[in-house]
């Protein structure tokens, strides 16, 4: 049995425990399957709920399971990958600096309404990061020397989209967190 550090603590990482991670990352990567655009107008803006996996294994087992949940799953996404990795590492990045408020702040105060409130700045700056990496990473990615005029007339799509995503996320996140954190408690994974 190994060990991981966790804010100070040394917890067990128990067979229960990395059994229950490898289904996160395979829900993640089999949700991020089915994602579709939210404005006619940015059809290359698609919506998925691949990221409530990553989100509740950071609020249920701490932010380091939930980055190496976010970091196997865009691994995984390479094999179908038509960008070489380089979304998949824009994601990661997008993904981690949205979940890791909120997974910080529910190990050091196990509160619901800690956790709630937290993931209100959290949207922001995934939000925030999500923007930078469609501006420097994914738009010069896909759409080439035009990526900066393209992305200003999609900057408030970018936004709205975003905040339309860490949103439901979260709302979706907290309807099945309860739930989970009682069997995670009651079978001691």
């Amino acid at each position: 049995m190994s060990e991981i550090k966790s804010e100070g603590k040394t917890k067990k990482l128990t067979t229960k425990r990395i059994v229950f991670i490898a289904l996160f990352v395979a829900l993640s990567y089999a949700l991020s399957f089915f994602s579709f655009p939210i404005f006619p107008m940015t059809p290359y803006f698609k919506l998925d709920f691949s990221n409530v996996f990553i989100l509740l294994t950071g609020l249920l087992f701490g932010p380091v399971e939930g980055v190496i949940v976010c970091i196997l799953k865009e691994i995984i996404g390479i094999t179908n990958s038509s960008s070489g990795g380089v979304g998949e590492l824009a994601n990661a990045i997008m993904t981690t600096s949205f979940i890791l408020l909120p997974s910080i702040v529910y190990r050091k105060k196990k509160s619901i309404k800690a956790a709630v409130i937290s993931l209100i700045p959290a949207c922001l700056i995934g939000t925030a990061v999500a923007l930078v990496t469609n501006r420097f990473i994914i738009f010069p990615m896909y759409m080439g020397d035009g990526a900066a005029a393209i992305f200003k007339d999609a900057f408030w799509f970018a936004v709205a989209f975003n905040l339309i995503k860490t949103s439901s996320i979260s709302l979706i996140t907290g309807v099945m967190f309860k739930r989970l954190a009682y069997f995670v408690k009651k079978y001691r994974i």
